[in-house]
């Protein structure tokens, strides 16, 4: 409930609802909490992942998504924090997080980070068991993770959407040998074999284009302005060895010829120009179209929308105080918990949850735009409000608190009302 609220960068703390004598406690019983041994990661994981079986049962695709990505934590200053570790260059120090998040097919919705890996000095702190070594690559840790997730009792197949990051020819043969469904970005330099040739794929776009094979989908928000979706699709091998790192540097791998579906998403502007573009590889069956691949796909941004609400939009996570990685793990999950529940009362239909979205707005005091009237940080800042409300109400009588408030608003001196003001 403590974070259930939008942290600003100075009060990063929990945030100790009124009932409590003193906040103190509440700081108290939190590093208590997070010092525990006895309160791990692969428990606190356990509420989300049930959440995340719940949704996926009661969403109406046939697939669910799991977006997979990799987030800086940045404590440049935090010296006590002796296990950070050095993320880009001398300055930038801090914890790598890991997320794997659920995320509906039917419609986008954001249901559950389900594992979360952070990696520090000492190792890294991870919800699944075994953890990663310190040292093993991204890509490398995103089998396991696929493993794992075949055994979260999901009941839907799970298509794993990844950015171009996980553009290897030697880790989609592992994924598809295991019988992974991937929607992977591509890498423009990308050398396939298309129609009996090799080429590039920025190659093949020029050819598709020329030939005029993209076809209207409509109209998107790109960026705050509508766009129009161009989309193409074809079939495309990967022919090619896989470049492997060893200690005496990289060596050719090879490995079955692979057959995948490269989507083409492009957004344009009204007159034509090239807004940005989007080139895919999958092993979804053919049965999912063109248009609903690249749909998944601009849901992948979820996961960078859960990683703002983390940070500068909800939690403040990168000014917690707490000196371990572990730590911060620990209350990363319970934060996460928090953001579960927003999410959940986001898409939530009932007359209840409409009117309870509403008011959350209203006690954020946030200017909400009109074509978005609620937001999940305005619905994060509003709870807090309207939990610490309920809690005087519990420890004050009404008449009570409207007669301090008329006393702080009065000025006795002149007998004028700020209120009349």
């Amino acid at each position: 409930m403590e974070h259930l609220h939008a942290a600003p960068h100075l009060a990063s703390g929990t945030s100790a609802l009124p009932g409590l004598r003193h906040s103190f406690a509440s700081t108290q019983a939190a590093w208590r909490f997070y010092a525990n041994p006895r309160v791990t990661l692969p428990k606190l994981i356990r509420p989300l992942q049930e959440e995340g079986r719940r949704g996926c049962a009661a969403s109406t695709a046939d697939f669910i998504l799991l977006v997979h990505d990799w987030s800086s934590l940045n404590f440049p200053t935090h010296t006590s924090k002796i296990d950070r570790v050095q993320l880009t260059h001398q300055y930038d120090v801090g914890y790598e997080l890991a997320t794997a998040l659920l995320v509906d097919a039917a419609n986008g919705d954001p249901l559950a980070p389900m594992e979360i890996r952070l990696r520090a000095a000492d190792g890294v702190h991870s919800t699944r068991v075994p953890a990663p070594r310190t040292k093993a690559r991204r890509l490398d840790q995103l089998l396991p993770t696929m493993n794992a997730a075949a055994t979260w009792g999901l009941d839907k197949p799970i298509v794993h959407v990844i950015d171009r990051e996980a553009d290897s020819v030697g880790h989609y043969r592992k994924w598809v040998a295991k019988g992974y469904f991937v929607l992977v970005r591509a890498d423009a330099a990308r050398s396939v074999r298309w129609q009996g040739r090799t080429l590039t794929l920025p190659k093949i776009v020029a050819t598709l284009t020329r030939k005029r094979e993209f076809r209207w989908a409509g109209e998107i928000d790109y960026k705050g302005k509508l766009a129009q979706p161009w989309i193409v699709e074809t079939a495309v091998v990967l022919h090619k060895p896989a470049r492997q790192r060893t200690a005496e540097g990289q060596v050719a791998v090879p490995g079955p010829p692979l057959e995948l579906r490269l989507v083409i998403a492009q957004a344009r502007a009204e007159d034509g120009t090239l807004l940005d573009q989007w080139l895919l590889l999958t092993n979804v069956p053919t049965a999912i179209s063109t248009e609903t691949i690249a749909v998944w796909y601009y849901w992948r941004w979820r996961i960078d929308s859960y990683y703002k609400l983390l940070k500068g939009s909800g939690q403040a996570l990168e000014d917690w105080q707490q000196e371990s990685g572990g730590a911060i793990a620990k209350r990363l999950l319970v934060a996460s918990m928090a953001c579960v529940v927003i999410w959940r009362l986001a898409r939530l239909d009932q007359p209840e949850a409409t009117a309870l979205r509403r008011l959350l707005v209203r006690l954020s005091g946030r200017q909400m735009k009109r074509r978005r009237p609620v937001t999940a940080p305005a619905m994060l800042a509003g709870f807090q409000v309207l939990l610490a409300m309920l809690d005087v109400l519990e420890h004050y009588d009404i008449q009570e608190l409207r007669r301090l408030v008329s006393f702080a608003l009065s000025f006795h001196e002149t007998g004028q009302s700020c209120v009349d003001t």
